[in-house]
């Protein structure tokens, strides 16, 4: 099999693709996987949040049905598999950006699958804060929002950063999944050429670059996280 996988012509014809197809797959994966990110942070961090400030001992209690409905929406669209999902916003996804398939509209079920993600993410965050502090920024007569603001989140950048690294990198890999309806990027290559032709060694390379990627995704957060981390800096 490697036999088959190394020879001349094999090498030859992955090089052709390589540098006429992989480097618009791979901009497209990274810009699907950025945008995605920061429209399911912008989405999913409030939600996130609301889980947290508006239980009933919180700093910005709520109702209890909404609460109790805000976490089942949630739960119900982080149950729902990724490729059932994207299927499923087909018609979200056309109303937005007027198709299914390529590499926009690969953003709005990417976007829909994702905020959920980042809302519980969010939420482990936030309950990771000490409650004392909280309590202080109380007593000194600070407002839910000042709290929410100017206590909480900025407490927890370190821990959110770490999380939002998570949530890239977990994106990526929904975009690979991508390729089976025609999302583009480099997941799209890896089943073009690799399942449906056969070729093995295209479809390693995409996954090379793949694994790139989430590996500088995962280096760029840590170093994030650490720069902001206070207790290492003390």
């Amino acid at each position: 099999m490697l036999n088959d996988l190394f020879t001349s012509e094999t090498v030859r014809e992955a090089w052709e693709i390589f540098i006429s197809e992989f480097p618009m797959a791979l901009w497209e994966t990274f810009y699907v996987t950025v945008v995605s990110t920061l429209l399911a942070i912008i989405i999913g961090m409030p939600l996130g949040v609301l889980l947290v400030a508006g239980e009933k001992n919180g700093v910005l209690p709520l109702p209890a049905w909404l609460m109790q409905t805000l976490g089942v929406i949630i739960n119900l669209l982080r149950s729902v598999p990724f490729l059932i999902l994207m299927i499923l916003v087909f018609p979200i996804s056309r109303l937005i950006v007027g198709t299914t398939v390529g590499t926009v509209a690969l953003i709005v079920p990417l976007t829909i699958a994702a905020f959920p993600f980042v809302a519980r993410l969010v939420e482990s965050s936030l309950r990771e804060l000490n409650p004392n502090i909280i309590e202080a920024a109380q007593s000194m007569g600070a407002s839910p929002m000042q709290i929410i603001v100017k206590v909480m989140i900025p407490e927890c950048v370190p821990s959110l950063i770490s999380n939002a690294t998570i949530a890239v990198t977990t994106i990526l890999g929904y975009s690979a999944m991508s390729g089976i309806i025609g999302g583009g990027g480099l997941g799209s290559i890896a089943i073009n050429y690799g399942y449906y032709r056969y070729k093995t060694l295209i479809m390693i390379l995409a996954v090379i670059l793949l694994i790139l990627l989430v590996q500088l995704f995962q280096t760029l957060g840590t170093k994030l996280t650490v720069k902001c981390d206070k207790r290492l800096k003390k």
